[in-house]
């Protein structure tokens, strides 16, 4: 096993007897080549943003441009000669040389005006938001205008492949509600959660502020919106996460499983190296700009920015805030396995280790017998700890030295990888094993993920894999790009990857780099930092609950045939189950993208609507039939997808508050309002893992092909966590947590009643066909 190198790459020193000058070969070639490397992707940067800037139209393009207006020219057509001339008066002679370089000067003009006039009308296409409110299935028609807009899209976005970037300039801002609506839709919002008497002083509250001092607040708002590329998404990423002083673990950082249907080896390097080397390809995409940009319905573009930062990205600790930090190129990853971290080259001669390769290297980690440093092993900790802490720490303990350079080498690595010691396992027989499963992933021992990487890449004795993820960086659709490309590519090319013994194929052309195990020096005070850190991990990891439920009774297939949509379905059978648990409703948070946007990240919606909260009721109703709660829970599906299409198309309550309430900080001015709007807990916080977002994933081709989904911990001490994927026509995977500690949760009893909830409507709906059955008879 290598150790850090202790040569350096050159040095000198002036003797008695002259110069004598040291320098390693090894080293300067290394250098050279990450030099060489560097520049490449410039330039590959520099191709791509001209490219970028000018699409949709083809630099082709403009040759054929130049090269009409030259032959209009010389053949005597008055307008483009007249041009021309006009430009050649400014040029030093009118000779043919000249002429050509006027023609060329207006030809690039031209088709200058013309690409900029097309990307603009684009931008305003794309401002239409009405194709998202068309009516969908069977017999359904769409209107006139969207016919007409559909068209005109086609035609002005038909030209050369969109690269990952391509539509960047194209997407509009995101719009600024006016206050009024905003206000409406809140007061909306909170009706079945308050008596008459707390909601009539909560709509005084609300009049107050919209007649006071949120005209104010909303002008400062809307120069920002003029300013700014996206009046939320700086804020939002500094104020709800950077700013954030409580531990990254459990409290913001999310977690993705395997597709767990599939397991093609339980040889750990092997799986290792194979999803090791799909992220670096994934990483290859992104750098060169040729990773496809997701299309909705093929044509309408989502924001491509926050696939800048998923890898050489860290989150560095600060005393009042963090910090992002991203790094232009790294050529390593950074790998824990049994409290020893290491450096791992994953480039050799001006590319990519192949997965044979990177296995050698990663089998090398598993045989090294060393121990750990003191404190090493559970150094981790640190970035499980409140974030002043881990600040202060950082800059005492790792701001120069052996300690700065080891820090380095995880902080800049391209992924953090974990090998665990442990097996993740799956059991349909035993769900246990599967909550494990996700607590091993979520926190794992409190001191074994780098909770400030981008993400952690977690591989279990027995093969199978998941990943842990910070969270301010990007949202989960992100990373569940990323995830969902990783399995695809291992699944479509499954022989190409494992032979009979389950290790991967092909041959190491080479000696691959040897890992160089990092050096730590950590002072006695350093280590009991760290284990106080350890103490309070271990103290936040042991109140979660988690518990995953695998509901095979049906799916999206028969969601659809109930002509509804399947996170309205979903998001109804939680409110019951939440409302049965409880006993209650409550404030609850699902998580909307805001991507059809510039910069968008997320917007709140809120399930708990009026409508919803008649249906629940019914269904305790013994004088309500079955019609009445099929219509009820209809036009709380429906309701439920307009807020949901209303919140995508910058419609939405809560961000909008959230920056009403930013400028009132800054203008050091209360808002009894605002403040109260913003302290109400979220008891009930859910997600749905958006899957599809690679045109090559086919189920139908492998069914087997996809993520349990991931989860995250709860928002509220006294609220779940309820993260869902739907997985298939006859799959759902959810993932439930909340604390021990609070007398009012249980994930396990969550479960049951989301169950119990999920039957009930199916029996509902039976209910519902056979009474219509019976009539038509």
């Amino acid at each position: 096993m290598a150790e850090a190198h202790s040569a350096v790459a050159f040095s000198f020193a002036i003797t008695h007897e002259g110069w004598d000058v040291n320098f390693d070969r090894e080293v300067l070639h290394l250098v050279w080549q990450s030099g060489i490397r560097s520049w490449k992707k410039r330039l590959a940067r520099f191709k791509n943003s001209i490219k970028n800037g000018v699409y949709p139209a083809p630099l082709q393009s403009l040759w054929g441009i130049v090269a009409i207006i030259t032959g209009m020219n010389f053949s005597g057509q008055k307008t483009v000669a007249n041009c021309v001339n006009r430009i050649v008066v400014h040029l030093p002679e009118n000779t043919l040389g000249w002429q050509c370089a006027g023609c060329a000067l207006l030809g690039v003009g031209t088709w200058l005006s013309i690409t900029f006039s097309v990307r603009y009308t684009l931008k305003m296409l794309f401002m239409y938001k009405g194709w998202m409110y068309e009516q969908r299935g069977r017999g359904s028609r769409i209107s006139w205008q969207t016919k007409l807009w559909l068209v005109m899209v086609k035609l002005f976005s038909a030209g050369s492949k969109p690269l990952l970037y391509s539509f960047q300039g194209s997407l509009p801002r995101l719009p600024l509600p006016a206050v009024q609506d905003t206000m409406k839709r809140y007061l909306r919002s909170v009706r079945p959660l308050l008596n008459d008497e707390d909601y009539s002083r909560m709509e005084k509250l609300a009049a107050d502020f919209e007649k006071g001092i949120a005209k104010k607040l909303q002008w400062y708002l809307l120069l920002k919106s003029w300013w700014s590329t996206n009046y939320v998404s700086d804020w939002w990423e500094e104020y709800v996460y950077l700013r954030g002083r409580s531990p990254l673990m459990v409290n913001s950082n999310f977690y993705g499983i395997d597709a767990i249907l599939m397991h093609p080896t339980h040889v750990q390097a092997a799986r290792a190296a194979s999803i090791i080397f799909c992220c670096l390809q994934y990483r290859r995409l992104i750098e060169r700009q040729e990773l496809e940009p997701i299309l909705i319905q093929g044509l309408v573009p989502l924001c491509s920015w926050q696939y800048e930062r998923v890898f050489n990205t860290t989150r560095v600790p600060g005393l009042e805030t963090d910090r992002i930090v991203h790094y232009n190129d790294s050529n390593h990853i950074a790998v824990y396995h049994r409290g020893r971290y290491y450096k791992v080259i994953i480039y050799y001669k001006g590319r990519i280790l192949k997965p044979c390769e990177i296995e050698v290297q990663i089998q090398q980690i598993l045989d090294d017998d060393s121990i750990p440093a003191k404190g090493e092993e559970k150094l981790a900790a640190l970035t499980a700890s409140e974030r002043s802490t881990w600040a202060e720490t950082r800059k005492k303990f790792f701001f120069k030295g052996t300690n700065r350079q080891s820090l380095d080498a995880v902080e800049k690595a391209a992924f953090v990888v974990a090998l665990d010691d442990v097996p993740y396992e799956y059991d349909e027989k035993d769900p246990s094993k599967m909550d494990n499963y996700g607590r091993i992933l979520l926190h794992g021992k409190g001191y074994d993920r780098w909770f400030d990487k981008s993400f952690t890449l977690c591989i279990g004795t027995n093969g199978r894999i998941g990943f842990n993820a910070e969270h301010s960086w990007a949202d989960a659709a992100i990373m569940s790009h990323l995830w969902e490309f990783v399995i695809v590519e291992e699944a479509a090319g499954l022989k190409l990857w494992y032979d009979e013994t389950g290790h991967t194929l092909g041959t190491p052309g080479f000696t691959p780099p040897a890992p160089i195990r990092l050096q730590w020096d950590l002072p006695a005070e350093c280590l009991t930092t760290i284990e106080n850190s350890c103490q309070l991990a271990q103290n936040l990891l042991n109140d979660v609950e988690l518990r995953i439920l695998v509901h095979t009774a049906y799916g999206k297939g028969f969601m659809k045939d109930c002509r509804t949509s399947p996170d309205a379905f979903i998001q109804m059978a939680l409110q019951l189950a939440y409302f049965r648990d409880a006993g209650r409703f409550s404030l609850t948070y699902e998580a909307s993208m805001t991507r059809l946007y510039r910069e968008g990240r997320t917007e709140t919606v809120r399930p708990c609507t009026i409508e919803s909260s008649d249906w629940v009721k019914s269904m305790s109703d013994k004088n309500c039939s079955v019609e009445d709660r099929i219509k009820k829970f209809q036009k709380a599906c429906e309701v439920h997808q307009m807020g949901y299409q209303d919140a995508m198309c910058g419609k939405g309550i809560d961000r909008h508050l959230f920056c009403l309430y930013v400028v009132s900080k800054y203008l050091e001015v209360d808002s009894p309002f605002l403040k109260e709007v913003l302290s109400e807990p979220w008891r009930l916080s859910t997600s749905q893992t958006p899957h599809g977002q690679t045109s090559r994933l086919d189920l139908k081709q492998y069914p087997k092909c996809i993520s349990a989904g991931g989860g995250f911990g709860p928002v509220a001490d006294d609220g779940y966590g309820v993260s869902y994927i739907i997985a298939g026509e006859d799959l759902l995977f959810f993932h439930i947590t909340s604390k021990k500690s609070s007398p009012e949760t249980n994930s396990n009893r969550f479960a049951q009643q989301i169950e119990r909830a999920l039957s009930d409507i199916k029996t509902l709906f039976l209910q519902w066909k056979d009474i219509q059955k019976q009539q038509k008879k």
